[in-house]
């Protein structure tokens, strides 16, 4: 794991982030770069990848199975796919956050008959492709990972069975 390389984009957290991702170095090629807006920080890392395949992943994420990073970019290589996403999964959630996410997680499914939906919080990309896409839409605030997704060809997209764990935490917009 010692040629993987992570970089991570801060957007000025206040739980010490910095640290927390340099005190990986000894296992992991890790650098911690300006964010700001989700879609500014992504992007500023991809311009940074060298990569085939650069993985989008939250801070809050934790896939539920250690061979879900593998088995997505297993999937992107066999099936020469643009994009893999997986479900979501709220760990510590209400009733109201658990059926919110079913629905995403639906929605992801449904997606695959007219345009693929991905959230950033898990997305594996093609590089070469997410370039000539132009990347995440640095002006749009909200649902810029859906708009990006939905640019990929339904014969080059698809979800892993697995999941990703998150929590509700500032996802704001599920409340009404």
């Amino acid at each position: 794991m010692r040629n993987t390389k992570v970089l991570v984009a801060d957007a000025s957290s206040t739980d010490g982030t910095p640290d927390i991702v340099m005190s990986f170095r000894d296992r992991l090629k890790v650098s911690v770069i300006p964010g700001g807006l989700p879609s500014v920080g992504r992007n500023a890392g991809a311009a940074l990848a060298d990569t085939r395949y650069i993985l989008f992943i939250d801070a809050d994420i934790e896939p539920a199975s250690p061979s879900l990073i593998r088995r997505a970019l297993e999937s992107a290589q066999t099936k020469n796919l643009h994009c893999v996403t997986t479900n979501i999964i709220c760990r510590g959630g209400g009733p109201m956050d658990n059926l919110l996410y079913f629905g995403n997680n639906l929605f992801q499914y449904l997606s695959l008959i007219h345009h693929p939906f991905s959230t950033g919080m898990f997305m594996l990309f093609d590089k070469r492709r997410f370039d000539e896409l132009g990347g995440f839409h640095e002006q749009v605030h909200f649902a810029e990972d859906y708009l990006l997704s939905k640019q990929v060809a339904r014969s080059k997209f698809a979800i892993v069975r697995g999941g990703v764990y998150t929590t509700n935490r500032d996802h704001n917009y599920w409340q009404v």
